[in-house]
């Protein structure tokens, strides 16, 4: 493992607008999921050999002296630009202790991955349900495991990460899916959305937020580009994005629309939460109506 310097690691969000998360905190640097379409490839975030995992030094003595000095309390997210939960995670126990010290000091937590390591810490996830916020968010891009094999092929089938989400639920965790990104002319048929929020509901899932479409910027379009071609053969994918979006940043379905109205109605028939303002609501509102009481009092 190699090891990277930094100052800081839990810091304050911009806004609270992102699942109502007030701080970020990244452990690791880079991924090894392999997920084709990665944004965190782009140039903008300068992570050079993406590809390969690297830890930040003393990243437990930081964020322990980052926690001590906030003067608030809020959610902690972790997830945003690697997965905290990778196959080093296991041995190095980094998010893990993470965790416990964001328990000890009482914050909450939101985190987003797509590794079943994940369940090992459901110990620790409990003991910050008893006094904070808890959101976890398990992104599924497809419901056919032979597809997120070839997108995803270093992160567990997506039948494994809803079987996650099944103890996760079982458990009392607040938990659902990121249904982001939806790859056009692969993943964006109403099947696979429609079959995605089925298993959700079977599995106990709260929510379900979606964005039908992807980005593309530079780096990360060269590189995902040239995956369809290698992973999908003589079938042209590559041009035709090129041929329906050209440069731009934002690729949305053009069955966006459609899409849209047959998830709402699919998450409407199942009390599955797909809206970000309810979604914060559900998830906050334990706590908000403890602290109103305290205030009362």
């Amino acid at each position: 493992m190699e090891y990277v310097p930094a100052k800081t690691i839990v810091t304050k969000t911009k806004g609270s607008g992102w699942f109502g998360i007030d701080y970020n905190m990244n452990i690791y640097r880079g991924c090894c999921h392999g997920c084709i379409y990665c944004d965190s490839r782009s140039d903008c975030y300068q992570i050079k050999d993406f590809d390969t995992v690297k830890a930040k030094e003393n990243a437990l003595q930081i964020i322990r002296d980052d926690l001590r000095r906030k003067v608030k309390t809020g959610v902690v997210g972790t997830g945003a630009m690697s997965d905290p939960y990778n196959p080093f995670e296991k041995e190095l126990q980094l998010t893990r202790h993470g965790l416990e010290l964001v328990d000890a000091f009482g914050f909450g937590i939101a985190i987003a991955t797509k590794s079943t390591l994940m369940l090992r810490d459901m110990d620790i996830l409990s003991s910050i349900k008893e006094h904070s916020p808890v959101l976890l968010k398990v992104t599924i891009t497809t419901a056919d495991d032979e597809l997120s094999k070839k997108v995803e092929p270093g992160a567990p089938v997506s039948s494994e990460r809803f079987e996650m989400l099944r103890q996760l639920s079982r458990q009392g965790l607040f938990c659902g899916i990121l249904l982001m990104p939806v790859l056009p002319f692969l993943e964006d048929s109403e099947e696979n959305v429609l079959a995605i929020v089925r298993k959700a509901h079977e599995a106990g899932a709260k929510f379900i937020y979606a964005a039908f479409g992807m980005t593309l910027r530079n780096n990360q379009r060269e590189w995902y580009l040239d995956q369809l071609e290698r992973i999908f053969p003589g079938e042209g994918l590559a041009k035709l994005y090129l041929k329906t979006y050209g440069n731009q940043y934002e690729c949305r379905s053009r069955k966006a629309a459609a899409l849209w109205k047959a998830y709402a109605a699919e998450c409407e028939k199942y009390g599955i939460l797909y809206d970000m303002k309810d979604i914060i609501c559900a998830y906050r509102r334990k706590y908000e109506i403890s602290q109103l009481s305290l205030f009362d009092l």
